[in-house]
């Protein structure tokens, strides 16, 4: 290390598949650096642009958006915005001089990291799925390093780049809430119950929302909830909520505590992508994985089919969720022994130093250029 602290310029977002890693990624340096200063790019109007703000992190914007896979009149305007984005982000870089440029997928880790390489600065991607997005394919051609969490990643990226780290899990969730009362308590929820977590991706999934409010009678019968449901599922949630008897339920639009509200679950119901199952493996709890049927070559369901191969998870195809979910809840909560089962042989697979991990070899590749 040099005696002037380091300047770390980060990208990702879109999702909290691609904010959270990189937040964990930066708390990971700033453990081992605390000086260390951070600028973090995003795309404006999405939700890294509050994420990251509350994570105490400073984050600039680019006026970038994907391209539609329908037919739309907004994918003309798309290189305008590519070549704006370009520009912008070579500025940003001129004016932070960033000593290394980390991008983990979405909008504008492209533009950012593109432009990064372009000026020789060092750069690493983090690829969190077994299938690459279209992002980090076409920065891997000039990153450095490539940190992933699956086997058999040469497929996609050049085999002498790549760092097998795991996903890195924000730094709350590293280590798991083992007080269960005292994550019921903070919920509001009585210990008399089996307590189930409904988490649809960080902006909440439609369909998920749709089968819960349909079976919410039953499921609270025998169950606590606690459901995320997203903005735009909050509320008809409350709506359905209110009309229960007990208050055994409780909807939230967003879960600031998932360490708690991962200590409190028995059962987890969530969409299938690379850091949510991260996570619920580190937790190491029981999980009914919904994949995402639109996700980028199916990688939620091959995802969630590699973890049921192994005992450690159910995978249920988002069509065959409101006849058979209700069902698979039934039977986990009838079948203690089998809930354990589950939880034990997914918390195996759990990787919660994959954020301290990256970061060395963040570490490695400034001393290589320094």
């Amino acid at each position: 290390m040099n005696n002037r602290p380091h300047k770390y310029l980060i990208s990702g977002g879109g999702t909290g598949g691609h904010i959270f890693p990189a937040i964990a990624i930066a708390e990971a340096i700033r453990d081992k650096e605390p000086d260390a200063q951070f600028l973090f790019v995003g795309a404006n109007g999405r939700m890294e642009m509050t994420k990251v703000p509350d994570a105490g992190y400073s984050i600039t914007g680019l006026d970038i958006s994907g391209i539609s896979r329908s037919l739309n009149l907004k994918n003309l305007l798309f290189p305008f915005r590519l070549l704006k984005s370009l520009v912008k982000a070579g500025k940003i870089i001129r004016t932070f001089q960033p000593d290394i440029a980390i991008g983990t997928g979405g909008y504008a880790s492209g533009p950012t990291l593109y432009m990064a390489a372009r000026r020789r600065i060092p750069t690493l991607i983090q690829e969190q799925n077994a299938f690459p997005g279209i992002t980090n394919k076409i920065l891997a051609r000039r990153a450095d390093t490539i940190c992933v969490s699956y086997d058999n990643m040469q497929k996609f990226f050049a085999e002498e780049k790549i760092v097998k780290t795991g996903n890195p899990i924000r730094k709350q969730l590293q280590s798991p809430v083992e007080n269960k009362l005292e994550a019921l308590h903070f919920f509001g929820l009585e210990k008399d119950k089996k307590t189930i977590l409904v988490v649809g991706g960080s902006q909440g999934s439609m369909a998920i929302n749709r089968t819960i409010s349909e079976n919410i009678v039953s499921i609270a019968d025998k169950a606590n909830l606690i459901w995320q449901t997203g903005e735009n599922g909050y509320t008809d949630a409350i709506k359905v909520s209110e009309e229960l008897s007990g208050s055994n339920v409780k909807v939230h639009k967003f879960i600031k505590r998932m360490d708690m509200a991962y200590g409190a679950a028995d059962i987890i119901i969530s969409r299938a992508g690379a850091i949510a199952i991260s996570e619920i493996a580190v937790a190491g709890k029981c999980a009914i994985f919904i994949p995402l049927p639109t996700a980028a070559e199916d990688h939620q369901t091959k995802n969630a089919m590699s973890l049921q191969d192994q005992d450690a998870a159910i995978c249920m195809a988002q069509k065959e969720m409101p006849q058979e979910l209700l069902p698979m809840i039934v039977s986990l909560l009838e079948n203690e022994q089998k809930v354990l089962e589950l939880a034990g042989n997914i918390k195996s697979t759990g990787k919660p130093n994959a954020a301290e991990s990256i970061a060395n070899e963040v570490f490695t590749l400034l001393k290589k250029h320094s």
